[in-house]
This record gives structure tokens, sequence and C-alpha cells, in this order.
């Protein structure tokens, strides 16, 4: 296997709307206090990963988590992150919306659906991949393959990036799961993407830092299976 980054993927913390059982999508709303101490719980996890990069989604919400999991950090906006568009659906109660003719088409058949005076799910998937795999390419150009990055973004744009990381139509993605202040990590191998953790919220995330290469080149030398060349050290969790 040709050594690469690892990306983490780590959902902003749980906000008022989360709260209040309300769509969000791009309003302003911030981390309501479960959601600050989330945001802290995770930066435990992060501190002393050596990370290569931090970028997040514009809205405010991510930044305040990374402002509290990563204070020494020098987060880099990235468009690409954004929540998905959901036009008139923001800001309208989650029990309201499931009465919308849409919403079967939202559970069921997500590529098909656009929302009114919105984005439509496929593009928000593909603006997304499309950013994390830049990001990715970039990293490990820059800094090598032992660099782990991360990068704070929404439940529904991460749900979409996992999906294509384990090659499933966005139709299937509503299986996926990603609760406020997880972490999901990917690693993009020229051959095919590897999904290392999902939905992590209490795991010990230092298995994730890459060994040094000459121990990878061996310990892929003894493998004997696509899953232990491409699990590594946390296949198993």
């Amino acid at each position: 296997m040709v050594s690469v980054a690892t990306l983490l993927l780590l959902r902003h913390g749980r906000t008022t709307a989360n709260a209040d059982g309300g769509l969000a999508g791009r309003q302003p709303v911030e981390l309501d206090d479960t959601g600050r101490a989330q945001a802290s719980a995770v930066g435990e996890r992060l501190r002393g990963l050596p990370l290569a990069a931090v970028v997040t989604s514009p809205l405010i919400r991510c930044r305040q988590t990374l402002e509290l999991a990563l204070p020494q950090a020098e987060p880099v906006v990235e468009e690409g992150l954004i929540e998905c568009g959901y036009g008139s659906w923001e800001g309208q109660p989650l029990k309201k919306l499931a009465k919308e003719p849409l919403w079967p088409v939202v559970q069921q058949h997500p590529s098909a659906a656009v929302f009114p005076d919105g984005e439509s799910m496929a593009g928000m998937a593909a603006r997304a991949v499309a950013a994390v795999r830049s990001w990715d390419a970039r990293i490990t150009a820059e800094h090598g393959p032992e660099a782990v990055w991360l990068a704070c973004s929404h439940g529904d744009v991460i749900k979409a990036i996992v999906a294509d990381a384990l090659g499933v139509h966005l139709d299937l993605f509503q299986r996926i799961v990603a609760d406020p202040a997880s972490v999901t990590a990917i690693r993009y191998t020229p051959m095919r993407p590897f999904l290392m953790r999902l939905n992590d919220t209490g795991g010990d995330l230092a298995a994730l830092v890459p060994p040094p290469r000459k121990r990878r080149r061996r310990a892929s030398r003894a493998a004997d299976s696509d899953a232990a060349v491409g699990g590594g050290a946390g296949a198993a969790g």
C-alpha cells in the first residue's frame, strides 16, 4: 500500500438547534452548553496529535468547536465543507419538515433531493468530497505520508464523505451516523480509500498516527490480506 496522509473528520458539538429539534442549515446557530463540553472533551482526545493542518466549514458552530478543542490551531476556512444549503427548510422544526412531500425523498432517495431555494444533496456530496480529496492530496505532497490533518464539518457533509469512501451510493448515506463531536478517520490511497474510524466518540486517537515509514514498510511486507494492509493498527477497533 502506498503511504498517504490520514484525514480526521470532526463534527461540531451540539448546537441550540440540535437541542430544539430544528434544522439549522447555514444559519449562525451556536454551540449550547452540552456542545461546548463536547468540544472541550474531544480536544483532550486530539491533544498531542501532530496535525499538519486544520480546516473548517465557515459556519460559527464549527469555528467555536475548534476554538475550544484546539485553541492553538489556526484553522483554514474551506467553503466546500459548509453545511448543505437547505433553502427554505432552514430554521424549521424537523417534526414539521417530516410532513413535507420531499421528506421521504431525502430519507430514501437523497441523490434526487433538491431543497426549495437551496442545494441538492448530490451537489453537496460532490463539492464536499472534492474538497477533502484535494486537501488530502495537497497535505500528503507537502507534509508526507505520515501527516495527519483535521477537517471540522457537519453531519450530512461527513456522512456523504464517508459514503464516497466506502464506495456506496449516496442513497445509502442515511444509514451512516455522525454524532456531534465525533471523529471519523479516512485514508485515501491510490487504489481505494480506507475507513479507519467511524463516529468515534471516545476511543484513543493516538493509534491513528502512522508509524515511521520504515516500520510501516516491514508491516506491509508481512501483511497477507487487504484488511491487514488497509486497516493498519486500528482496523480491529
